[in-house]
């Protein structure tokens, strides 16, 4: 990741939830913070802002404690917060917590799932969509893309998350959304949706990969990696490229679209 960053000149990082595995903090004062983020990505290059989302994983432990200013005191690249917007001029980066989105989750108290200021589920997600739908309904950015945990499509042991596919989908589709990115399955994919524009890539190599699933679906596959590894964003304001790299920095997967930006007559 740092020689790519290197090579890219990269503005910033993001992390597709599950980012203290296995089961979040304990606090802010839990060692697993440096051990698992600060004492890890040490390269130059990635000395930038990180944006993270909450995974089902972070869920687990305290989630006040990575929303806490205090991790921003001891490491400046940190910023996570539940559902937030980064605004890059070009393109606007919509990030959605998810993990309440899965009634299953809600059924487990065994794993003791940190629900404050979350329950009671339905107002919460009510709340965040209208908020999602009016946020991507302003937005004048040239590409809009928004990024959760959890897969809306994905071809490997999780596959598609249902709650997703009913409630945020239509919410995407209707507002132009050009990518939706995740990580949740333990692997690589690039999916292109056979119904509109959207392409969805996961991201979720960064451990535990190598599951042996694979459940293709009705959307066009263009990548599936059973492995280790991340992807990259560039951009301008005509052009898009997305690269897929093993843990090696190895290309294995190159995709890019461009838009027509002059005023139609």
């Amino acid at each position: 990741m740092g020689k790519v960053g290197e090579k890219l000149d990269i503005d910033f990082v993001i992390s597709t939830g599950d980012n203290f595995y296995d089961s979040g903090l304990t606090g802010v004062d839990d060692k697993a913070f440096e051990e698992s983020f600060t004492n890890i990505y040490t390269a130059r290059s990635l000395q930038k802002q990180w944006y993270s989302v909450l995974g089902n994983h972070d869920y687990r432990g305290d989630v006040q404690a990575q929303l806490s200013p205090v991790l921003r005191q001891m490491d400046h690249r940190w910023f996570c917060m539940r559902s937030f917007i980064v605004d890059a001029e070009i393109a606007e980066f919509f990030f959605v917590d998810t993990t309440p989105f899965v009634k299953s989750y809600w059924n487990e108290p065994w794993k003791n799932n940190d629900w404050r200021d979350v329950s009671p589920r339905q107002n919460y997600i009510s709340n965040l969509l209208k908020d999602l739908d009016m946020a991507l309904r302003e937005s004048t950015a040239t590409w809009k893309f928004v990024i959760g945990h959890h897969a809306i499509r994905s071809v490997s042991i999780h596959g598609d998350t249902v709650e997703l596919v009913d409630e945020l989908l239509p919410i995407l589709k209707a507002n132009g959304v050009d990518l939706y990115m995740n990580g949740h399955d333990h692997c690589l994919e690039h999916i292109s949706s056979s119904d509109s524009p959207i392409q969805y890539l996961t991201s979720g190599g960064g451990s535990k990969a190598w599951r042996g699933v694979y459940t293709p679906n009705s959307d066009k596959l263009r990548l599936f990696y059973d492995g280790q590894g991340f992807m990259s964003i560039e951009l301008t304001k005509k052009e898009v490229k997305v690269g897929f790299y093993d843990i090696f920095g190895h290309h294995l997967h190159q995709w890019g679209m461009t838009k027509d930006l002059s005023p139609s007559i």
